[in-house]
């Protein structure tokens, strides 16, 4: 990154945001430090672990209404509660739901905070990415939208140009929301075609509010895209939209759930394919906002076998050097991870054995599912950034 700093915001308290039976288990969080730990990437120079407060009010309620957060705090202490999108499957009720939703927010802000403010090149928080949480109700098992409340940090801050992209298998849908109707900030999310996936939007033709047109960009793959289709679809929209836009810093949600082995979704990506894509966020970071990149985690349901290492290349990534995706699993990690997941099958390389193919998209070359996706959000979106969407320079 531009200085060679690294904030990484970690505090086991993250741990706290536990919905109980529930596929957002927060042992993939644990996991994952610990296996960033054992590989030597939190100990690189110029890796700053920070903590951080707790998000107050009145940052919460920049994005979200006062009367949700009421909700919120009421709401465990009555198991019949509903509404605003609570006691659900999907959204379950727990102890300290506020403070620990409030605190994950705090580390995403402290992680803007530090970039903005030029104290570190780059920052990350694993724990945060909790894209699908609306300004009143809770979503996806999402409470309070960590991204949202930190980019509107940076907005009161001053800055003008934010560009977020949502590399999640589900649409970026609270973000976006939050930031319909503002030029400001760009919303950029790949995704599994919402006729197929939650939350059911990220059509391409959704881009942006009166006054802020072109400021949202979907890209919408149909189930079973891999790598190759995955890393052409991305570099077929996401570098030219971002360059377009000239933001002052990069903002991602990294969610690991496009992953073959994930259970709640249809892409198939490997861990080698996410790491291309981290690389590709790191660069683009490098090339348009001289390196001011805020990372955050997301979703992420295979707890061992994937998230772990997909995310412990993103702090690799981020703070210097990438690891070789043939680097063994430590042992001690292994073991951790067999008594955490019962039943998993532990991987024992950093990778899964692949070489994500760079493949340069063309339009109107084939009929491929994938480069009609690619040509359709071009079409909605490129004009409005004034590219052509046939155009395939660089």
């Amino acid at each position: 990154m531009a200085d060679g700093t690294t904030a990484v915001v970690w505090d086991s308290a993250f741990l706290g945001y536990d919905m109980g039976d529930h596929p957002l288990n927060p042992v993939r969080l644990e996991l994952t430090m610990a296996l960033a730990r054992e590989l030597g990437v939190l100990d690189r120079p110029g890796v700053r672990m920070v903590s951080s407060a707790s998000a107050d009010d009145a940052a919460l309620t920049r994005v979200h209404r006062p009367d949700y957060l009421d909700a919120v705090r009421a709401a465990p202490s009555d198991p019949f509660f509903t509404g605003w999108g609570l006691n659900t499957p999907d959204n379950p009720v727990f102890d300290h739901m506020h403070e620990a939703s409030a605190r994950i927010c705090g580390a995403t802000m402290a992680a803007a905070d530090a970039v903005w403010h030029g104290e570190v090149g780059a920052a990350v928080n694993v724990a945060g990415g909790l894209h699908h949480a609306m300004a009143n109700r809770a979503s996806g098992f999402c409470v309070y939208n960590d991204p949202a409340v930190a980019i509107t940090r940076l907005l009161d801050a001053g800055a003008q140009r934010i560009a977020y992209v949502d590399i999640d298998v589900h649409h970026g849908d609270g973000v976006e929301a939050a930031f319909r109707d503002d030029p400001r900030v760009l919303t950029v999310s790949l995704h599994e075609t919402p006729l197929a996936l939650f939350p059911g939007t990220g059509f391409p033709t959704e881009t942006g509010g009166p006054g802020a047109e072109g400021t949202a960009v979907n890209l919408a793959l149909p189930p079973g895209t891999g790598d190759a289709g995955w890393l052409r679809a991305f570099h077929a929209v996401v570098p030219s939209v971002v360059r377009a836009f000239a933001p002052e810093l990069l903002f991602t949600q990294c969610g690991a759930d496009a992953h073959r082995a994930d259970p709640l979704a249809d892409l198939q990506l490997s861990v080698d394919g996410q790491r291309a894509a981290y690389l590709a966020l790191r660069d683009l970071a490098d090339e348009v906002c001289a390196g001011r990149w805020v990372a955050t985690g997301g979703g992420g349901y295979a707890l061992a076998e994937v998230v772990p290492r997909a995310w412990t290349h993103l702090l690799a990534v981020i703070t210097g050097e990438p690891l070789d995706p043939a680097t063994p699993t430590p042992p001690g990690w292994r073991r951790l991870a067999a008594e955490r997941c019962p039943g998993a099958v532990i991987p024992r390389t950093m990778g899964d054995g692949v070489e994500p193919p760079v493949e340069r998209w063309a339009p109107g070359t084939t009929p491929d599912p994938v480069d009609k996706a690619i040509l359709a959000t071009r079409k909605a979106v490129f004009p409005l950034h004034g590219l052509d969407p046939q155009d395939v320079r660089d």
